[in-house]
């Protein structure tokens, strides 16, 4: 099938892990067999030679189309730029012979043009949700109308959690809804061999934003309650951002300096050798839509301890990890303290199956091969009962429990 993808997060130069779980999205549909194209539209340059420029390349095999429209002082003109482009540029690739079967918008105000077009050519849409703005109720007025264009008009509607789910719901959207999460690339992360072990010491893992909503001052005190009861781990902290700073000084003021190292962002091959050499996985989050860094440790074989943030509750078990409140100190420390103790008690090929199970490519490739043959066939009119058997697919299909919970 033909897909044209159209998004408004995606990875650049000068931000390599912008949106890379829709990149990783792409590479699943990819890999499945189907033939996809990538529309990328951002505000550039003051100055252009017209309202937008774009490139037309091929990026880690698929064709990549990056807009960069004119940028203007005046946010409803720069919006009606974006949406000309992407127009423009679509029905150039239309005109061109590349006529997709199913639009996938990723991010609801890439929804927008991708359902002006669609109503335009008479292709559906499915559009994927990532942000966390709509559980946490941060949506604007115009931000609100605009999820609800895009998102009644849509045939599919793609969260990644089921909790980002329920958030869409809260502001009146109805339709049609399939829980499709991220992807993991588990050629790149996969369980570690027995010489990559640290036998000295336990190594603790944290992946992230350094910023607020990743709860770590709530880390640093449960590790500060943890060296009272054993001694022999270490905190890698992979990562950046606007609060670093503020937590150096922090792990210092409290005496951890000599536990907790910061490495700085980190390429995710980079990010992936951390986790092969880690026995835990640590997420303190006050919220996350998904995190796909968990799925990361998961599909590496090592265990986590995880806050009930919105994501990660709905697909770790006791058999991969530990769920803990959100905020909550003494809760964190006693599970440190038990999963460092009961390290043995996790089995790294299990949990590492168990992860690719839900993550790999092959299985977000099928899932999201169903959606599109669905609309396609929906969209056309064509063999009722196979449309009803997809579509029931969808709504009842289970993933394969391969561990006990």
């Amino acid at each position: 099938m033909k897909i044209l993808f159209i998004t408004a997060w995606y990875p650049t130069k000068q931000n390599p892990v912008s949106g890379i779980f829709i990149q990783e999205h792409a590479k699943a549909v990819a890999v499945f067999g189907d033939e996809i194209i990538i529309i990328h539209s951002e505000r550039g340059k003051t100055h252009t030679k017209g309202p937008y420029e774009f490139s037309d390349t091929l990026e880690n095999g698929i064709r990549t189309i990056r807009i960069s429209y004119f940028h203007s002082p005046f946010r409803l003109i720069n919006y009606l730029i974006y949406l000309w482009s992407i127009l423009k540029v679509s029905q150039k690739l239309i005109r061109g012979g590349f006529r997709p079967e199913v639009i996938h918008a990723h991010i609801y105000s890439a929804g927008v043009p991708a359902v002006i077009i669609g109503r335009l050519y008479g292709i559906p849409v499915v559009i994927s949700e990532h942000w966390s703005g709509f559980p946490l109720r941060e949506l604007t007025l115009m931000e609100k109308t605009m999820a609800r264009f895009a998102m009644n008009h849509a045939q599919w509607i793609l969260p990644v959690s089921h909790n980002l789910q329920k958030g869409i719901e809260a502001y009146g959207i109805r339709g049609r809804f399939k829980v499709i999460p991220n992807v993991v690339d588990t050629a790149l992360f996969y369980p570690r061999k027995n010489d990559q072990k640290d036998i000295d010491k336990k190594r603790i893992l944290f992946v992230g934003l350094l910023n607020p909503i990743k709860g770590m001052p709530y880390l640093f005190k449960a590790l500060a309650q943890l060296r009272k009861k054993q001694y022999d781990w270490q905190l890698d902290i992979v990562g950046d951002g606007p609060a670093r700073m503020e937590y150096e000084h922090l792990v210092a003021d409290m005496g951890l300096a000599d536990k907790v190292i910061f490495h700085g962002f980190r390429s995710k091959k980079e990010v992936a050798g951390f986790m092969r050499k880690a026995d835990l996985f640590v997420l303190p989050s006050l919220f996350e839509t998904f995190s796909i860094v968990t799925a990361e440790a998961l599909a590496t074989g090592i265990p986590v301890l995880a806050t009930s943030c919105g994501g990660p509750e709905e697909f770790i078990t006791n058999d991969v990890g530990l769920i803990v409140p959100p905020g909550d100190t003494e809760a964190l420390s006693n599970g440190l303290d038990y999963m460092l103790n009961h390290l043995r008690n996790y089995a790294s090929g299990q949990i590492s199956l168990y992860a690719t199970e839900r993550f790999g490519f092959e299985r977000i490739g099928k899932q999201l091969h169903t959606i599109y043959s669905a609309c396609a066939i929906e969209h056309g009119g064509g063999n009722e009962n196979a449309s009803r058997a997809e579509t029931n697919y969808l709504e009842h299909e289970q993933v394969p429990i391969l561990i006990d919970q």
